[in-house]
């Protein structure tokens, strides 16, 4: 069965969604997920685990990600029924959003990583999906923020082709007094300028992540789960510290030794959004029309 969430979570959604059932989705790095059904609505919870060996602190960012989905949301960066209630609980924080019907990334393209992807259904498909996500992120560039953590984890694919954007709690927005030091996501799709700076600073020091980074964090998404290799090579064991250093330095697995088959267009787009340098890769919007001319 699993751990049950907070009861003060499902005392607050109840009203809104009715009597719940709580199915647990994960329990990993410090912090739990549920999907929560009820007669008139869906949701993910999410909460801190209290019980989570020493790390980041999980309820804070949880706090975070909530002033972060308000921020946006005012800002029209994303759709008022995302957010759903947030709030305090015995052993932290806990937050609703809007369930979101779709498959994570990594399993979306798994026909596309076979040889037998090469067929005409599946290239107009990546296309849309690339289309999708980067709309997504225009929206968010367009008013001063930064996802700051594109990776597949963070990204569903629906029913329809779509991609949906998911876990704000490390953006970056114009404000960076009020919140936790950015100190990088996920190593395999950090961009250049973001892993030298990490190597370049202080472990408390804020760094602040900019639109080019979601660019380049959306670009090594695609080439990992199109190809089913990480863009950078570099053994499991490395140690971070040392990833970071290969990330910064440019180095990168190029599509002769990668590719499942061969998408010229799909690879162009790729590889422009992995530019090293972060004013050489299209913007978002740049992005979106790019691929609507090849469609």
């Amino acid at each position: 069965m699993g751990a049950a969430p907070p009861v003060e979570a499902v005392t607050a959604l109840e009203p809104l969604l009715g009597p719940v059932t709580c199915d647990l989705l994960s329990d990993r790095r410090g912090s739990r997920a549920w999907k929560v059904i009820g007669s008139r609505g869906t949701v993910a919870l999410k909460a801190n685990n209290p019980e989570a060996a020493p790390g980041r602190d999980k309820a804070a960012e949880m706090a975070q990600e909530d002033r972060h989905l308000l921020a946006l949301t005012e800002a029209g960066a994303l759709s008022p029924e995302y957010r759903v209630d947030a709030g305090a609980w015995e052993g932290g924080r806990w937050l609703a959003v809007r369930w979101i019907d779709g498959t994570p990334l990594w399993n979306a393209l798994a026909l596309a990583r076979g040889p037998e992807g090469d067929r005409p259904s599946v290239r107009p498909w990546l296309l849309g999906v690339a289309r999708t996500w980067a709309a997504q992120l225009e929206r968010l560039h367009a008013v001063g923020w930064a996802h700051a953590d594109v990776q597949p984890t963070n990204t569903l694919v629906t029913p329809d082709g779509r991609a949906a954007l998911l876990d704000f709690a490390l953006s970056c927005g114009p404000e960076v007094t009020e919140r936790l030091p950015y100190r990088g996501a996920l190593t395999h799709t950090t961009a250049p300028e973001i892993a030298d700076a990490l190597l370049t600073t202080p472990a408390d020091t804020h760094v602040q992540a900019r639109p080019p980074a979601d660019i380049w964090g959306l670009g090594a998404s695609l080439f990992w789960c199109w190809t089913g290799h990480r863009p950078v090579p570099y053994a499991d064991d490395t140690p971070r510290m040392d990833k970071l250093r290969a990330i910064a330095a440019g180095k990168r697995l190029q599509f002769d030794d990668a590719r499942p088959w061969s998408f010229p267009v799909f690879e162009e787009i790729i590889t422009a959004c992995m530019a090293p340098a972060a004013d050489e890769r299209p913007t978002a919007a740049d992005l979106v029309a790019i691929i609507e001319e090849t469609q």
